[in-house]
């Protein structure tokens, strides 16, 4: 039975990655590009857990070959299916123990080659947190603005144009805001964020620099390592102005058109602004939420989020940094990322090819 490194896994050509671990260990974290064929169900495995604690190895062994038995020819078909004529499959498990040794197994003895990653996802874990800071250049701009200048998408127009940008939001599954997580779900886990960046970084190749938003340490359930951190306290800092109505419609378009009509959003709105109104010290702000909220008019409560909330904690926030902050005064979005290209020019910054003969972003 063949076993692949990570080292070796990088350099291979059309690889496939089959995660056979049950669905919420894969959710909790897996592999970018991994696909989850699941030799236990969430149920079947703790059924097997509880044996083993109960009456040993041998016996939960023993269930664990009753359960699998009239799964093979499914499972390894659905593992064909996703491989294709030209694919190699990897298969991997927790630490590359019995689930993905029986699986390779069965799939030698059927005929179709397979490779077994050595150390299975607790490798890759490992190998991924120790290649984040080897990646990280020590150049970044950070892009800095009050709630509702837009950040997010300049960062995406600055993307579509081949800079080098690392979305920490998107990685993170959260906007990085009390209500942040609202038309996102619980956001996404530490290893998944942890496996994203790494991802990305591999994908960009240790450019020259980055461009990132000043996203604070943590963003919803992930905090971001000190390496990343320390690159973007000491970056070289781009500050976005936008009118106080394009601010208001950005955020109504991005947390209330889309959601405003759920049954779940205002019980989401609720909780938030309860976690808000403990921190804002004007009664009269205080008043008026509240009123709002009652009357579920979601657009009022925005200009008075900012001025009571957002706007004075954003200003302490900027102390944060070091070094000289670069103005950009810009009617939309698309003005404010024009006018970040031209300053990147001066400053002989300008777009990467991010190749795609690399190697493999593992």
């Amino acid at each position: 039975m063949r076993e692949i490194t990570m080292e070796e896994l990088n350099e291979l050509k059309n690889p496939v990655i089959i995660d056979v671990r049950s669905p919420v260990e894969f959710k909790e974290g897996a592999i970018p590009g991994a696909i989850n064929v699941p030799l236990f169900s969430d149920e079947e495995r703790s059924d097997i857990g509880i044996i083993y604690k109960k009456d040993g190895s041998d016996a939960a062994k023993w269930k664990a070959m009753e359960i699998v038995s009239p799964k093979i020819p499914n499972l390894l078909r659905t593992i064909k299916e996703h491989t294709g004529p030209s694919g190699m499959p990897i298969i991997q498990c927790w630490r590359g123990g019995m689930r993905s040794k029986a699986v390779t197994a069965f799939l030698e003895f059927s005929g179709v080659s397979a490779r077994r990653l050595q150390g299975g996802y607790k490798a890759f874990r490992q190998y991924s947190l120790k290649r984040i800071p080897e990646l990280l250049p020590q150049k970044s701009i950070v892009i800095h603005g009050m709630t509702g200048t837009g950040k997010t998408e300049v960062l995406h127009l600055l993307a579509d144009k081949g800079y080098p940008v690392i979305d920490l939001e998107h990685l993170a599954g959260h906007r990085g805001s009390i209500f942040g997580a609202i038309g996102l779900g619980e956001g996404n886990s530490q290893k998944t964020f942890d496996a994203m960046l790494y991802k990305r970084l591999a994908e960009l190749g240790k450019p020259a620099y980055t461009i990132m938003e000043a996203e604070s340490k943590r963003i919803g359930r992930i905090v971001q390592p000190n390496e990343l951190m320390d690159v973007k306290t000491y970056g070289i800092h781009v500050q976005i102005h936008l009118p106080m109505e394009q601010r208001l419609k950005l955020i109504e378009h991005e947390y209330i058109t889309p959601y405003e009509q759920e049954p779940w959003y205002h019980e989401k709105v609720k909780s938030a602004l309860e976690r808000i109104k403990k921190r804002i010290k004007i009664p009269e702000a205080k008043n008026k939420l509240e009123d709002d909220l009652d009357k579920k008019n979601y657009r009022g409560m925005i200009k008075t989020l900012l001025e009571s909330y957002y706007d004075p904690m954003y200003e302490h926030k900027q102390l944060e940094y070091v070094g000289e902050f670069k103005d950009i005064y810009a009617d939309s979005i698309e003005d404010a990322a024009r006018k970040i290209e031209d300053y990147l020019a001066e400053l002989s910054l300008g777009p990467c090819i991010v190749s795609q003969t690399r190697g493999n972003s593992w």
